[in-house]
């Protein structure tokens, strides 16, 4: 028997999934402890709560019909302690040993014929530290429902109850209503979907990047912390949101790393897929990927931090008139409405299209401002890590926690080898734009 299916966007990750471009989502997180780590105990509260998760317990599973589809099964194998690891790193060879570890860590593809996910403790870290590094597949869940997986490991968290409103009970309805209903929906979504592919036809244009670069197996990973209230303190002065100040910063970041390397900015702007969750807040929070997203063009050609926000702020805003279900920016509700079987057929040639249509994926993780622990140990940063698309040399992802804005750089490690230049090149940014302020 079938278990409950993959819906298109989630084939569509399986399809994507290559030896260069591993389609799974990761999260470095690191924990204050009160005293010593006992790895093994510690390994073992993991075992138990990843074990009550429905999700990690379960792996993708092909079907005959519809042609292409697949559904998620319990896997008669499982066994949660096999998908959890512990390392202890020392210093003693590699001054930031956690870094050059999850680099590696991240390269790594999940085993596709498992439950899709993998949790390493490390230990050995300064200050009494310790981290746990997650990978999800992104056809498990998108970044909103990555959060409501991982919160059934922390401690005193309860994971969000599907809501199921009462209904009255509808009134026997004739054949031809339902047939017409059905076809009225099937209708709406074929109308939806040629206006996202036209939109995406139009927003395509030569793939000449400079932050492409050739497929590679190869990671390097960079961490970002910034304090929020600087953020803050720059959106009260010159309005916009929170996250319009991040993506100004990004965009000076990213205007500084391309001058350092020699290529020229002024003039220019780079194209940022935002990605947008439409599971609404009483939606399905543990369900498989549902998102949109917008187009941002970042003015990485504007030298001044000030109107570099402003011109995102302009750009945001026209995005959020428009909404998330229209424009070139909604290309995965598009890949949501194409049968699974294409997706197998064609998915992964139409990935390689990816830098025609945008530069780099910045994505937010939502994090709830309460204070987290795991073991009794305090959250103390959190980086996730988005994906790289084919032929893209940087992916970008935010979370917003307590005092700080987290953020985790994941670079193409031939195109990009020293990632350590754009964090520091966000610093610089952020500096820059408070000074204004």
């Amino acid at each position: 028997m079938a278990g409950s299916p993959l819906s298109a966007l989630d084939v569509a990750f399986l399809c994507l999934e290559s030896e260069t471009s591993p389609m799974h989502m990761g999260a470095v997180v690191t924990f204050t402890a009160r005293g010593p780590v006992d790895p093994a105990a510690l390994t073992a509260l993991l075992a138990e709560r990843a074990a009550r998760l429905p999700k990690l317990r379960q792996r993708a599973r092909a079907e005959l019909f519809p042609p292409g589809s697949a559904s998620w099964a319990e896997d008669p194998e499982f066994v949660a302690a096999d998908h959890i690891e512990h390392v202890r790193l020392s210093s003693l060879y590699e001054p930031d040993p956690l870094t050059a570890y999850a680099s590696r860590w991240i390269a790594e593809p999940l085993d596709t014929s498992r439950p899709l996910w993998q949790l390493t403790l490390v230990t050995g870290l300064p200050d009494g530290k310790f981290a746990l590094l997650l990978k999800l597949h992104h056809a498990l869940t998108d970044g909103a429902g990555a959060y409501a997986v991982a919160a059934g490991l922390l401690d005193g968290v309860k994971l969000p109850e599907r809501i199921s409103p009462s209904r009255p009970i509808p009134a026997p309805r004739s054949t031809l209503d339902t047939v017409k209903d059905a076809l009225g929906t099937v209708w709406g979504q074929a109308n939806e979907a040629a206006g996202i592919a036209s939109s995406v036809v139009r927003a395509a244009r030569p793939p000449l990047s400079p932050v492409s670069a050739p497929p590679s197996a190869e990671r390097r990973l960079g961490f970002v912390r910034l304090p929020l209230t600087e953020l803050r303190q720059v959106r009260r002065t010159h309005g916009g949101t929170t996250n319009d100040v991040v993506l100004a910063v990004l965009a000076g970041a990213l205007r500084e790393w391309l001058v350092n390397r020699g290529q020229r900015a002024d003039g220019r702007t780079l194209r940022a897929l935002i990605p947008v969750s439409v599971r609404g807040r009483a939606g399905d929070q543990l369900g498989g990927n549902k998102l949109s997203g917008y187009l941002c063009d970042l003015p990485v050609g504007e030298d001044d931090p000030v109107e570099r926000l402003r011109l995102v702020r302009r750009a945001m805003t026209r995005n959020k008139a428009a909404g998330p279900a229209r424009g070139a920016g909604a290309l995965p509700l598009l890949a949501g409405r194409v049968p699974p079987l294409l997706h197998r057929l064609g998915t992964r040639t139409a990935g390689l299209a990816a830098p025609m249509l945008f530069d780099l994926v910045i994505t937010t993780v939502p994090v709830p401002p309460a204070r987290l622990s795991i073991g009794g140990a305090r959250l103390a940063e959190i980086y996730p890590f988005v994906p790289l698309a084919p032929r893209h040399a940087v992916g970008i992802a935010v979370a917003p926690y307590r005092d700080s804005v987290h953020i985790g750089l994941q670079a193409n490690g031939e195109a990009v080898p020293d990632v350590g230049s754009l964090r520091d090149a966000v610093l610089k940014s952020v500096a820059r734009l408070v000074d204004a302020s």
